[in-house]
């Protein structure tokens, strides 16, 4: 099972801090997980400017730059991740441009959506919830 680095206390998203979530800690004590960042694997600093993903596909930071191409490596190699060790189900961010499964900010606002790494992981057949679902 795959799991955000940032539920596990890995201090990789965008502020630079983690998100903890005691559920997803408790599920890592259970069973065999592995923590990944796609943000970070797609070679994004952190911290890094919060980003959003557009209604087109792109991800842009709050700066105006375009990350989508960071993003979708980080989300190749997380694709890559899961087949290579067999991960089945992720759980995921919440609403991250990355990780969140069921909403993402568009220009500000809170839609339904999933962030690019949470489309790719279920294309590939990978369960993919957000630790709110846990």
């Amino acid at each position: 099972m795959l799991v955000s680095a940032c539920l596990l206390g890995v201090r990789c998203n965008h502020r630079g801090s983690a998100s903890p979530s005691p559920k997803a800690m408790r599920l890592a004590d259970e069973r065999r997980v592995i923590a990944v960042c796609p943000e970070t694997v797609g070679g994004l600093p952190t911290p890094r400017s919060a980003a959003e993903r557009k209604p087109d596909g792109r991800v842009v930071a709050e700066d105006g730059s375009d990350v989508t191409a960071a993003y979708a490596r980080g989300a190749a190699a997380t694709v890559d991740l899961a087949r290579s060790s067999g991960a089945r189900q992720a759980v995921l961010k919440a609403r991250s441009p990355s990780c969140g499964c069921h909403q993402i900010y568009a220009d500000g606002v809170l839609v339904e959506g999933e962030g690019v790494t949470a489309q790719a992981l279920r294309e590939a057949g990978v369960d993919v919830q957000s630790e709110e679902d846990l």
